[in-house]
This record gives structure tokens, C-alpha cells and sequence, in this order.
């Protein structure tokens, strides 16, 4: 949450508990975290399950689950996945899963991590933000 950079994601024709899995697995992969690192999710079935706890346990990750009926719990990954749908998934229909993870991971990579502006950072990007800038000012100086 504090850059807003999307360090994990996978795609599948499925919502079995291996999808977050795979995700959260890249996650750990990208940013290698120590021990006690959070992941925050809603009371879905697959982030409840006896399989993603163990996966949790298993790298050092602490659950935090939302409240039942409170959508401000989520409202982050809500933000990104409206921003998702709008900018990458409904402009065209897509042949296959390997087509959307192909063109996922270069919108990921080459716009929404880089240089895409993000208002809840001041609309600096990403890497403006992560690299110290407060507000988009401070690249004029």
C-alpha cells in the first residue's frame, strides 16, 4: 500500500485459493520481505481457506482479514482492479489467458508500475514516489 506498486498477481481461467497463491508467492519473490509482513484481504473463501493459511504460516506472512460488510477495508484493491478493468481489460476482447497475461504483465511493467500517475501519490508515479519525490513539484527543482 505505500507506493501502490503491484508487486504480485497471477491469472487463471479459475478462482481456486492456487490463484492468490501464485500471486502472493511473486510477491514474496519480488520483494523478499522479512518475517511478520502483512497481507490484507476480504473474507473470501480462498483467503479463509485451511490451504492459504498454511501457505501464510509457511512463509512468515500475517493474515489481516476485513470486517464483513465494510468495503473501506478494500478500497485500495477495489481502486486497482476498477483501474485494471478500464485501462487494460474491457478495451478489447481477449483469444486466451496467455494473450491477457502477456499483455497484464508488459501493462504491469511498462506503464502501470512506471509511469502511469497515481492521484492518491500526489500524481507522481510510482517510481517518482518510491524514489523520494513529495509532490510532482520537486522534478521542476
Amino acid at each position: 500500500m505505500y507506493s501502490r506498486k503491484l508487486i504480485g498477481w497471477a491469472i487463471a481461467d479459475h478462482f481456486r485459493t492456487e490463484l492468490v497463491t501464485t500471486a502472493l508467492a511473486m510477491a514474496i519473490r519480488t520483494q523478499q520481505p522479512g518475517p511478520g509482513v502483512i497481507f490484507h484481504s476480504d473474507r473470501g473463501s480462498n483467503y479463509t481457506s485451511q490451504e492459504f493459511a498454511d501457505f501464510c504460516r509457511e512463509h512468515h506472512v500475517t493474515r489481516s482479514l476485513g470486517k464483513t460488510g465494510i468495503c473501506y477495508d478494500n478500497a485500495v484493491s477495489e481502486s486497482y482492479f476498477a483501474t485494471y478493468k478500464k485501462e487494460l481489460i474491457h478495451t478489447r476482447p481477449w483469444a486466451t489467458i496467455q494473450e491477457l497475461t502477456d499483455h497484464t504483465r508488459d501493462w504491469v511493467t511498462n506503464y502501470y508500475n512506471t509511469i502511469r500517475r497515481h492521484s492518491t501519490l500526489g500524481y507522481l508515479t510510482i517510481r517518482e514516489y518510491e524514489l523520494g519525490y513529495k509532490h510532482i513539484n520537486d522534478l521542476a527543482l
